[in-house]
């Protein structure tokens, strides 16, 4: 009897316990997120892309520490429309934002066809990447360029340092008396890459005890060129790569790796690190009269590979125990659907074309699909010699895109050209497989007309009475 009423009085006070302290109930605790969107950085700017000439070391280190993807795209080939898709999650024909205004750029005279009007401002009612994270409980904060209306507190971010209409910091305003708006203070001479990673520092300071999303939003690397000073001697004697050889753009470079750095240090001191997902990519490819992304052809405002191919990396400890590469093809709307099925348990589901990445951070598994790009506009050349564009007069000209599988279409809307090619022996666009393969090209091409007709994508059909016939060099 005694030893059953010890046996009794152990179990009620191992019941006690458990009510007062149910650690067997909790669930894993939400994750921070933290997004780090570069302005103009090319798939091959940084190290563990291949570049020689640039240094990004904890960049680099952070490749090692949790997802690559290396056939990571932006839905679009420029700054707007990209961030756009990113923020939004949606394709752009259900956004309306094709480029920066105007949509007709370039020459009159140059133009075939009336370019679609573009809209300038994400619309708020839209369910944001940031309104789904503040339905969630989570602190939200921007840090940098937003460039998709006059100040995105009305798209659900809490906190706004930097971000309003502006596309680039304009003439000499990467130092501070800033040009940009919703940023006050900083001494003069105060570099702008450091003064948005000091702010975001400070939110996760600030936010620490309570689930927050951070979007750190550089300007740099878009033009103008610059660079700290004293930075620059470091790159003027180092070896140069075909394309790559600007000592001003690598300190550039180097100064976002830094603070990169900081920042990825700030979470560990928090002891945060563990649980927090961090998002490393690009808005959209290089600008290629600054930088090449070789083997990729042309860059930023082109439809090929490198005006859309971004570098891509998600680190998640929790998860990803790991690193690994991956050679699934994603686009940056799937960022939003990735993250809206791990934090959004509390609101309303919104509509995304995103694809749900949480089975590739998980495991080996990879799925074909289709991706999309519809640009009814055109993009004039920065530099003929250099761009490997379209022709010598326009980066892009209007037109669709399709990626399925290995396979690449491009269809031209001027003359209804069609381009077809092959990513896995040719990933520099250079042989239109269009005559051997025209099975593939009309299988393709279904698609992507299937596509438009589901988007409700606008093709320009109007012709130009200004526009002058000229025979045009590529």
């Amino acid at each position: 009897m005694k030893e059953k009423r010890i046996n009794s009085n152990w179990f009620i006070w191992f019941l006690f316990i458990l009510t007062r302290f149910p650690i067997y109930a909790q669930e894993p605790k939400t994750p921070n997120v933290v997004l780090i969107n570069v302005d103009d950085l090319g798939w091959k700017d940084v190290g563990y892309m291949g570049s020689t000439f640039y240094e990004t070391p904890h960049i680099d280190q952070l490749s090692r520490e949790g997802i690559v993807f290396t056939n990571a795209y932006a839905s679009a080939a420029n700054c707007a429309p990209s961030r756009a898709g990113l923020i939004s999650g949606l394709y752009g024909p259900r956004h309306g934002i094709y480029t920066v205004k105007p949509s007709a750029r370039g020459k009159s005279e140059d133009r075939k066809l009336i370019p679609i009007e573009t809209n300038e401002i994400l619309s708020d009612t839209l369910l944001t990447l940031a309104k789904m994270f503040k339905i969630n409980g989570y602190s939200t904060g921007i840090f940098g360029k937003w460039h998709l209306g006059a100040d995105p507190i009305t798209h659900g971010f809490d906190v706004n340092v930097g971000g309003g209409v502006e596309g680039a910091p304009g003439p000499n305003g990467y130092f501070s008396p800033y040009n940009i708006k919703n940023i006050t203070g900083g001494l003069s001479g105060e570099y702008l890459t450091d003064r948005l990673t000091k702010e975001a520092i400070n939110f996760i300071h600030n936010q620490r005890t309570k689930p927050f999303f951070v979007y750190l939003s550089f300007y740099t690397v878009h033009t103008p060129i610059q660079p700290k000073a004293e930075l620059v001697p470091r790159f003027k004697n180092k070896n140069v790569s075909l394309g790559q050889d600007n000592p001003e753009y690598a300190a550039m470079i180097y100064s976002m790796d830094q603070n990169i750095g900081m920042l990825l240090k700030t979470l560990q001191d928090l002891n945060l690190e563990n649980n927090t997902i961090v998002i490393f990519t690009s808005d959209n490819g290089g600008v290629r009269s600054i930088s090449y992304q070789n083997p990729l052809r042309a860059g930023k405002g082109s439809y090929y590979e490198g005006g859309i191919r971004v570098p891509l990396i998600i680190k998640w400890p929790e998860v990803i125990k790991e690193p690994k590469h991956s050679n699934q093809s994603v686009i940056n709307l799937d960022i939003y659907a990735t993250l809206d099925k791990i934090v959004n348990h509390n609101g309303i589901k919104p509509k995304l074309d995103g694809m749900d990445l949480t089975f590739i951070l998980k495991s080996e598994k990879k799925i074909e699909r289709d991706l999309f790009w519809h640009f009814p506009i055109y993009l004039e050349s920065y530099d003929s010699a250099k761009d490997d564009g379209k022709d010598s007069i326009f980066r892009t000209r209007p037109g669709s895109v399709i990626r399925s599988g290995k396979w690449k279409l491009h269809e031209y809307f001027e003359d209804a050209s069609i381009e077809l090619y092959n990513l896995e022996t040719d990933i520099g666009e250079q042989n239109n497989m269009i005559h051997e393969y025209p099975v593939v090209a009309k299988r393709l091409y279904n698609k992507l007309l299937e596509w438009r007709l589901k988007t409700k994508a606008p093709a320009p059909i109007h012709d130009n009475p200004f526009y002058e016939m000229k025979e045009l060099n590529k």
